[in-house]
């Protein structure tokens, strides 16, 4: 099988530009969203530029980026009136849950995540899991 040269999607050190599958699903929503005119080219950079500023504090890596690149997907549908702010936490709570009933080793599903909070689920910490990865998971 011939396959073409992708030496476009490398990072520093012929490391693949997407450490997770979230990273490439919330940077191709982002994407999908400017090209069909959802958000503004110009708003997307201003907004993402806003967030890489604001995590100024964190590491300069690629996991800072695509957190970077999560807020201001969420934040813009957000301001946009795609998504309440009750959608959103709503639906990081079901990441969350979803993520803590998976067994270790398993893909987690949203599915996982529907049903009552319990307060031992908490997870106390930032994490990935938002509105904008369940529409990339979707």
């Amino acid at each position: 099988m011939n396959r073409p040269e992708l030496g476009f999607l490398k990072a520093k050190d012929s490391e693949p530009v997407f450490g997770e599958p979230w990273h490439a699903q919330t940077f191709a929503l982002a994407d999908l969203l400017v090209k069909s005119g959802a958000i503004s080219s110009a708003r997307w950079a201003e907004r993402l530029g806003a967030e890489i500023k604001a995590l100024n504090a964190e590491p300069d890596d690629r996991e800072t980026y695509f957190r970077a690149v999560l807020a201001a997907l969420e934040r813009l549908l957000a301001e946009n009136g795609s998504v309440t702010a009750a959608e959103l936490h709503e639906r990081e709570h079901q990441w969350e849950r979803a993520y803590l009933r998976t067994p270790h080793g398993q893909p987690v599903e949203l599915a996982a995540g529907m049903g009552p909070d319990k307060p031992s689920l908490r997870l106390g910490r930032s994490s990935p899991f938002s509105f904008a990865h369940s529409i990339a998971a979707s």
